[in-house]
Parts: C-alpha cells; structure tokens; sequence
C-alpha cells in the first residue's frame, strides 16, 4: 500500500510538501473552513497552518477569503487547480488500486474492495465505490 501511496502523490509533490496536500485533501472533502478549524482537522497549529496556506496560495491552489458569518474571520477554500492536483492525485491512486486488484481471484477481490470502503468509513474518507467502475 506504501508504494501505490507514494507513486501516486510523486508528481504533486514537485509542487507542495505533504503537509500542504493533506490541507488541500480537507479543504477539497469539507469545503471552505476556519483556517482554525483546518488546522484542527489537519493536526497543525494555526502558525503552521497560516503558513503552508501562504504557499498554496502563491501557487493559486488555495485562497483566503472573508468570512460569509463574521467580518473578523476568514475562511480558506482550495481552488479549482488545488481542487484538480487532489483529483490527479486520488485518480492516480485509484488506477493503481485497480491494477494490483485486477491480479487477484474475483472473491478475494469483493473481500478487499469491501474491506477498503469500510476503511474509508472508518477514517471519514469518500468511499471506493468507483474502484468498481474503473476496470474491476
């Protein structure tokens, strides 16, 4: 899993650390937020946060923007290229995914599918129901 996890993230790491893909990842699952409710869901602190939001935006993959509830607060959203760097990403991973399940018997294969999604249940994560639709 380690090595369909790091082939997949390669490419985007010549553009962010991964720290700065895990932001874009909440940012891209939860929509906008509180950057201190982003650093809660990231696991940071607010300085670190504030910082790694600074470079996603230098790269126009992240923004800050005044908050729709309270004039004082500022929310931070990913753009649309963010938004597309995590779906390279997670397509990229999924293919892979596919490939490694493609070689075991179709049993074992429904086993481990299922497996996945109850893991991505698990972890709050977006389910692995197109793991079926991209080749299994």
């Amino acid at each position: 899993m380690l090595g369909v996890v790091a082939r997949s993230i390669a490419p985007a790491l010549d553009r962010v650390s991964l720290p700065q893909f895990r932001l874009l990842v909440v940012l891209t699952s939860a929509g906008p937020m509180r950057m201190g409710l982003l650093a809660d869901r990231a696991g940071l602190s607010a300085p670190s946060t504030s910082r790694m939001v600074d470079r996603l935006e230098q790269q126009a993959l992240a923004r800050r923007e005044p908050s729709p509830q309270s004039g004082r607060e500022v929310t931070v959203a990913a753009t649309e290229a963010g938004a597309a760097l995590v779906r390279e990403v997670t397509l990229a991973r999924r293919r892979e995914l596919c490939l490694v399940l493609e070689t075991l018997p179709e049993d074992e294969r429904a086993q481990v599918v299922r497996a996945f999604a109850a893991f991505a249940r698990a972890m709050g994560e977006a389910p692995l129901e197109d793991l079926l639709t991209l080749g299994i």
